[in-house]
């Protein structure tokens, strides 16, 4: 990925944090390299060179500034001028692909061989995928040892690392400083918290409107399962039969969320970290997504008056797809009664929840799959019981592997899923920014300027918007609730 030099160096000497994790900086004359938001004082130009990745400027010798701290900044954009192979290639080493295969097993689940995969990764992120994962994991050990109590040895196995010796030993080589030295730098600043109980900031581009994400999140909570307070979001995860909960706030005066995570196991912190990044969408470029939509006039308006919008993703495939399902041809308020219904009769109750509202886990696949499921009708309760079945089957994953373009063919053999399910799934689920369900009536009426247009008439009207289709429905969701 080429970096254009005069706009880097306007936005590093600028501080600009609309630009921060676009790139970073290598500083000849320290070693280190930083985020363009970095404090420290201004390197001289001939000290100075850019990089696209973090991992790109970590395979180039440079350390992580103990700062700005790039391990916190926001993800890189995967759509942003990278290939399908190289996007897809990105989220499965987010699933931890790379943490126990190699670039070879990597290269056949996208399809090419290790060379080519190497040589697309060098192309659009300046590096090789190896440096990439392990770039990822050096980084959330440093979030561990930074902002948790947790011991090195957890930290160590919790961040992917084989042994403790070699943890020791990176950690050391990269940061000059061992793992407890680096720990001694945060001490002061840490929050008192209770057990089983962890908190990290999440980095985001501005702008971001977090008054809006929160409106479509609150319309669309599950009772028991998830609720919207005080300008906070809750809700219950689960993994491995493991249940806890989640609390989502903006930071003041930061471009950051801060996440509150309670879990019994910390294994899973990297897991849950990964799916929140996605589902509150903090690789997103706003200012490229605005740039595209607003030429329309019709986007126009929306796209000024709430800058910064997100595409929310989900925390579960399955508990989202079900969602869809219920919501498919009645109001968002019936569905959203309608999941809070499945949660308190299959779900699991939570033992003990800090989090407002919060009773119950979403039900998995299994407790769906053969569940005597009353009010709803027949065609509605068989697809969610296909559904349940081809996951507990283990036929149908919802993992970094799928795409958008797996979606039809997933979804084939399970009747009552239409093109508005499989477009909603691909949005929220997915996280594609050009997935859109035309058939929505909302977005049918909105786009015609209350003429309400055929969905056939609404996806040519929303050629213009590729590759931002998914933006422009929720622009046009939000007006729609204005």
């Amino acid at each position: 990925m080429e970096l254009e030099e005069a706009i880097c160096e306007q936005a590093r000497l600028a501080r600009d944090p609309r630009f921060d994790g676009r790139f970073f900086i290598g500083v000849t004359s320290t070693g280190v390299y930083c985020r363009p938001i970095c404090p420290s004082p201004h390197a001289k130009r001939s000290h100075v060179c850019y990089f696209p990745t973090a991992a790109a400027a970590a395979d180039a010798g440079f350390r992580p500034c103990l700062r700005c701290r790039p391990e916190v900044a926001p993800g890189t954009s995967a759509w942003l001028g990278t290939s399908d192979t190289v996007q897809h290639a990105l989220r499965l080493i987010s699933d931890g692909t790379l943490d126990q295969g190699d670039v070879d097993s990597l290269a056949a689940r996208v399809g090419v061989s290790a060379r080519h995969l190497s040589r697309l990764f060098m192309q659009h992120l300046g590096t090789r995928p190896i440096a990439v994962a392990q770039t990822r994991r050096l980084h959330f050990a440093k979030q561990l040892i930074s902002d948790t109590d947790l011991p090195m040895s957890q930290v160590a196995l919790i961040s992917g690392f084989q042994s403790i010796r070699r943890f020791n030993d990176l950690i050391r080589k990269v940061y000059g400083r061992s793992p407890s030295q680096l720990r001694k730098l945060t001490e002061a600043v840490k929050p008192s918290l209770k057990a089983e109980e962890y908190v990290f900031q999440l980095g985001y581009r501005p702008p971001y409107d977090w008054e809006s994400l929160l409106v479509f999140l609150s319309a669309r909570a599950t009772p028991g399962v998830e609720s919207v307070q005080d300008g906070r979001y809750y809700r219950s995860i689960r993994l491995d039969g493991h249940c806890g909960t989640i609390e989502v706030c903006p930071v003041p005066d930061r471009h950051a969320l801060q996440i509150r995570i309670r879990f019994p196991e910390p294994s899973y912190l990297l897991t849950i970290i990964t799916r929140l990044r996605s589902m509150f969408d903090l690789a997103a470029d706003p200012e490229i997504v605005a740039a595209h939509l607003v030429r329309d006039p019709l986007l126009e308006p929306f796209v000024k008056h709430f800058p910064g919008l997100r595409l929310p993703g989900s925390w579960d495939g399955f508990e989202m797809t079900v969602r869809a399902i219920l919501g498919q041809q009645i109001r968002v308020q019936s569905a959203t009664l309608l999941a809070g219904r499945l949660a308190r009769e299959f779900g699991t109750p939570l033992k003990t929840s800090a989090a407002p509202g919060i009773t119950h886990a979403f039900p998995d696949a299994n407790s769906l799959a053969q569940a005597e499921i009353k009010g709803l009708p027949e065609t509605r309760k068989r697809a969610i019981q296909s559904l349940a079945r081809a996951v507990a089957g283990g036929r149908l994953i919802f993992d970094a592997t799928l795409t958008g373009g797996d979606l039809p063919e997933c979804f084939k053999n399970i009747n009552g899923i239409g093109d508005w399910t499989i477009q909603y799934v691909a949005m929220r689920v997915l996280n594609d920014p050009n997935a859109f369900p035309a058939p929505d009536r909302v977005l049918r009426r909105a786009a015609g300027q209350d003429e309400l247009l055929t969905p056939h008439a609404l996806h040519r009207r929303a050629e213009a918007w590729k590759p931002w289709r998914a933006y422009a429905a929720m622009y046009l969701w939000r007006g729609a609730t204005n």
